[in-house]
């Protein structure tokens, strides 16, 4: 479903990808494991189109969306989770939803979409005229990953879902991905710090340092290389 190959991109004169080469199979979920500054979340902003390619190609359902605008990607069902909670916080949890529903094709689907979303979340349900600053930390990430599904998507992007959430709400996270992928037919493309519970969750995996792949393979194949663990896991 995508595919990047050779990908190159930074900031200003920083060059932050060295050329990663991945591929994320529909109906699976894919993790993006590595240490802090490997370019994890560059990756994911290089192939929603926000951080420039200046070499390289980004592969959509075999369509090469490379230079094409974020917005126009997020009209193909490409969604994206970004890093910490990005909310509207005066808003209500519904409205903060609904903002999700914008594309036509997400807008006549909005009540439907919005049951899935209260159906894996419900605490949302029962708090949707509630103000989104006031929930806590778990709760408002739970309204940032529903209004990524709210456009409706077929591949979802996530950014670090579970930072700075406490162990059991982690869990619960997880349990929703996993979810997302077994129940609504989701294709994820997760890039986590919390190695133990990706590896857990994953399909395929991709370790990534200083910008490149290191390694690649199943779940069971990172977990068994103490090589990788340590160098580049910190397990």
């Amino acid at each position: 479903m995508l595919r990047v190959e050779k990908l190159e991109s930074g900031y200003g004169p920083m060059q932050v990808l060295w050329g990663p080469d991945i591929e994320v199979k529909a109906g699976t979920i894919t993790s993006l494991l590595g240490p802090n500054g490997a370019g994890k979340s560059t990756l994911l902003w290089t192939i929603l189109g926000s951080v420039k390619t200046r070499q390289g190609r980004v592969l959509y359902k075999e369509e090469d969306v490379t230079h094409m605008q974020p917005h126009r990607k997020v009209d193909l069902g490409l969604a994206m989770v970004p890093e910490g909670k990005h909310l509207f916080k005066e808003m209500t949890v519904y409205e903060n939803l609904v903002m999700g529903a914008y594309r036509r094709d997400a807008m006549a689907r909005k009540e439907e979409n919005l049951e899935m979303v209260y159906s894996m979340f419900p605490i949302l349900a029962e708090r949707q005229k509630q103000v989104a600053g006031s929930l806590s930390g778990g709760q408002q990430q739970m309204v940032t990953i529903g209004r990524a599904l709210m456009t409706n998507p077929t591949l979802i992007m996530m950014d670090e879902p579970s930072q700075g959430l406490a162990p059991k709400l982690v869990m619960e996270i997880f349990e929703t991905i996993e979810k997302m992928k077994r129940e609504v037919g989701l294709t994820i493309l997760l890039v986590e710090q919390n190695a133990a519970a990706s590896l857990d969750a994953a399909d395929y995996v991709y370790v990534m340092h200083e910008g490149s792949i290191k390694a690649e393979g199943t779940p069971e194949k990172i977990k068994a290389s103490d090589d990788i663990k340590e160098a580049y896991l910190g397990l």
